[in-house]
């Protein structure tokens, strides 16, 4: 399943994959992943350029990776290597799955993708990636991307240290990954929330661009009333 928003100077493909959301947007020019999507979503991605849009795969330009979890980063590399494309994402002092500890949690994490998927009653695919994500280019909070300078980095870590959403004033709609999912109509936390005080900040600026729609990896295009921001917020865990 496909949705597609027409803009004046572009078009945004909302498109279902694996255990989340993906959003591919089109201009003229060239083709940009908002997201890194799973391991598992990379052929149905080939497939939407080639078959849906009738591009030449290598017209994809850029993949912005928000995160390092499976379901954001997992396809990136291997896009690349296929269609020649370059990868962004934010800027972290180290790598997010770092020594020992690292790597316990990127299999927790990948585990956890396969549960979901599982839950969702998808197939099993593989969801296995790197652990490291190597970039062409690292951006920092009110960078312009590269090719598509209308569209804007904002860090807003809170669920890991490096979690960045991508703005759009024109449109007035910003991508924010996991900065908070839809559970039974209602909007909450991502799991883990890592940086609590760090998350409300985060929160805190989203808001305060007033967007018309927020894209959110699971759950969506949204727009939250205050009502939906104030239950939101008081789900945050404790400060920390």
């Amino acid at each position: 399943m496909t949705q597609v928003q027409a803009n004046a100077d572009h078009t945004l493909h909302h498109i279902e994959g694996y255990i989340q959301s993906i959003y591919l947007v089109e201009y003229q020019h060239g083709l940009m992943l908002l997201d890194g999507c799973s391991r598992a979503d990379v052929g149905a991605v080939l497939a939407f350029i080639k078959n849906t849009l009738r591009r030449p795969i290598e017209d994809l330009n850029w993949i912005i990776v928000t995160h390092m979890h499976p379901d954001h980063a997992g396809g990136a590399h291997r896009l690349r290597s296929i269609t020649g494309c370059r990868i962004a994402t934010g800027i972290a002092d180290q790598d997010w799955y770092k020594g020992f500890d690292g790597i316990m949690m990127h299999w927790t994490d990948i585990a956890l993708a396969k549960w979901m998927a599982k839950r969702m009653g998808k197939a099993p695919k593989r969801v296995w990636y790197s652990r490291r994500l190597h970039a062409d280019v690292y951006l920092k909070d009110g960078d312009a991307i590269p090719d598509f300078p209308d569209w804007q980095v904002l860090e807003t870590p809170g669920h890991t240290d490096r979690d960045i959403s991508l703005y759009h004033a024109a449109s007035s709609t910003v991508y924010v990954a996991d900065l908070m999912v839809t559970v039974k109509g209602r909007f909450i936390p991502p799991f883990p929330v890592f940086y609590p005080n760090r998350y409300k900040a985060s929160l805190d600026k989203v808001f305060s661009l007033q967007t018309n729609s927020i894209m959110l990896a699971h759950g969506g295009r949204v727009s939250p009333t205050q009502e939906d921001i104030d239950f939101l917020t008081s789900k945050i865990p404790p400060f920390q």
